[in-house]
């Protein structure tokens, strides 16, 4: 009886196979939890599409990665002087983010971060007149250009990408390698045709590994049903069921990620309604879980436990049984499953 994340391992991979096909010499990014399939089966799919590179968000990740994955590892977070020194075979690339950076790196195998308007972190303009000298120390793997999802100025990304090549061969910089992020194929395929002799090498993970909603189901295994009659008194908190109907205990609680979400950005007005209906009903103990039963959306009883969940669901609702599976809207990079099972 667990939390199940179901894969349809041949649509999964299909998706994959189409994404590679999109965004040649792709870097594969595996980090947090792995995009709820976790690094070790990441790693696996990464080394069976032939990866050379894997993507990681940190150091304490490229440690535990390293031995599942062959190839080169590209730490995403940028080094910063200070920093936890964590032992890490030469295979592992580090990106940077200023010029203090770099100069902190003699030796190291460095990807080298330019400020987007991302506003995030990279170098800027007016760093590349000390970058020449700088790099001379490092082994340089290329430049790189972090970019937004949304362009709601209208402005191009591919321009911004021409920007800083222009910055960067004005400063008689290598252009040999690019490593960008968030660009369509289209656009990939028009900086590539712009500027032949650099290779540009697209680091993704969210389209690569969610892009294909159908092939991922995450379910809940039915653990205990008790029936309750309207008035009844229930749970840690002893609250009064609202009609007659069933207590059902599912499998999956707060330290699977039940029950917590991650900040969205919220655009439009029925997006913000609806936000504002939720925030109105908990403040009333109504909370929707993620858990479907005979097609709705049903509530949590009360707050999710730990490693469960208790439903209620009416009793003009088909019964649930001990063994039934519900399947369960859970954001994938929060999630924590028990177990997966290939389909």
């Amino acid at each position: 009886m667990a939390l199940t994340l179901y894969v349809d391992t041949a649509r999964w991979r299909a998706h994959q196979k189409q994404i590679q096909d999109q965004f040649p010499g792709l870097i594969p990014v595996c980090k947090g939890n792995g995009y709820g399939f976790g690094h070790e089966r990441l790693c696996e799919e990464a080394t069976r599409m032939g990866a050379d590179i894997l993507a990681v968000g940190t150091t304490y990740e490229a440690a535990s990665i390293k031995d599942w994955f062959g190839g080169d590892l590209l730490v995403l977070t940028p080094f910063r002087r200070g920093e936890d020194p964590v032992p890490l075979p030469d295979r592992v690339i580090r990106s940077v983010a200023s010029l203090d950076g770099v100069r902190g790196l003699v030796g190291a195998r460095v990807v080298i971060e330019c400020m987007s308007s991302m506003r995030r972190h990279g170098i800027s303009e007016q760093d590349l007149g000390q970058l020449h000298a700088a790099i001379e120390d490092v082994r340089l793997e290329g430049f790189a250009l972090h970019l937004p999802l949304d362009r709601p100025d209208g402005s191009d990304a591919v321009e911004e990408v021409i920007g800083w090549m222009d910055r960067l061969r004005a400063a008689r910089l290598p252009l040999h390698t690019m490593f960008v992020s968030h660009l369509r194929a289209t656009e990939l395929a028009r900086l590539q045709q712009q500027f032949p002799q650099t290779r540009f090498r697209a680091r993704i993970g969210t389209r690569l590994w969610l892009g294909d909603h159908e092939a991922t189901e995450y379910r809940g295994a039915v653990l205990d049903v008790t029936r309750v009659a309207k008035g009844d008194r229930f749970g840690y908190r002893q609250q009064k069921a609202a009609s007659d109907g069933w207590l059902v205990v599912v499998a999956g609680g707060t330290s699977h990620g039940v029950g917590l979400e991650a900040p969205k950005a919220l655009h439009g007005v029925m997006p913000r309604a609806k936000g504002v209906a939720r925030a109105g009903l908990a403040t009333v103990n109504r909370n929707l879980s993620p858990f479907v039963w005979a097609g709705k959306q049903r509530w949590f009883a009360e707050p999710p436990h730990m490693q469960v969940s208790i439903l209620f669901v009416p009793s003009d609702a088909t019964e649930p049984k001990v063994g039934d599976e519900l399947v369960a809207h859970l954001r994938h990079t929060t999630t924590q499953f028990d177990r997966v099972l290939d389909a």
